[in-house]
């Protein structure tokens, strides 16, 4: 039941909202993985952006492609809890370690081996509108671990004003969607977020976008 509860918002429920209220703008579509194990990394200004990065990959992969969230989160009660493990299909991970050996990446790196699509955030949690913070050395810490696996930064704009962090409200907004070619860990986490930040840079620049005031 809960497969085809996620097929049906993902297929008819997400395409909709993404395609039809908001309207998509994808360029470089040949760059997002064709199958796992990949990391889809993101900026992060909205709710609508797990849905949207989940549009754009064809249905046949649905199975295999899941969100990395907070679970202090997206746990925090039943039905939230049961909509976001369900249907979203998130790999939930703690912010805080319950005990020192705790691992906080051991979900992430399960469901790689599984060879799975994750879609991860390196800036944590929503910004302000179109604008990119800091990124955490969480993806970085994770790819050391899996060298082997590609990441393909991805940069959103619109998103953060069709409906931005503390609003409930979807508004109307064009999204431009640009998929950067794939990154791989070099051996260094340091440079490796250097290069992901500047990846990320050049997607948003080549939009051409003006300041969002």
């Amino acid at each position: 039941m809960a497969r085809l509860l996620r097929w049906i918002f993902f297929g008819v429920i997400a395409r909709f909202v993404a395609l039809i209220v908001l309207g998509l703008n994808v360029r470089h579509r040949e760059r997002l993985p064709a199958a796992g194990p990949c990391l889809l990394v993101a900026n992060h200004n909205s709710h609508l952006d797990t849905i949207t990065l989940m549009t754009l990959l064809p249905l046949r992969l649905l199975p295999r492609v899941h969100p990395v969230a907070a679970a202090d989160y997206f746990l925090r009660n039943r039905l939230l809890a049961w909509f976001a493990l369900k249907v979203i299909g998130i790999v939930p991970i703690n912010r805080t370690r319950s005990r020192p050996d705790e691992d906080l990446l051991a979900p992430v790196k399960e469901s790689l081996e599984r060879g799975d699509i994750l879609i991860f955030f390196p800036e944590g949690s929503r910004g302000d509108p179109e604008k990119l913070t800091e990124f955490k050395g969480g993806v970085a810490r994770l790819v050391e671990r899996f060298p082997h696996v590609p990441v393909v930064p991805v940069f959103m704009h619109g998103l953060g004003k069709a409906l931005p962090k503390g609003e409930a409200i979807l508004v109307p907004f064009f999204v431009d969607v640009f998929v950067g070619e794939p990154l791989h860990y070099g051996g260094d986490r340091d440079a490796f977020l250097r290069e992901l930040r500047a990846r990320m840079d050049a997607l948003a620049v080549e939009g051409s976008f003006p300041p969002w005031t």
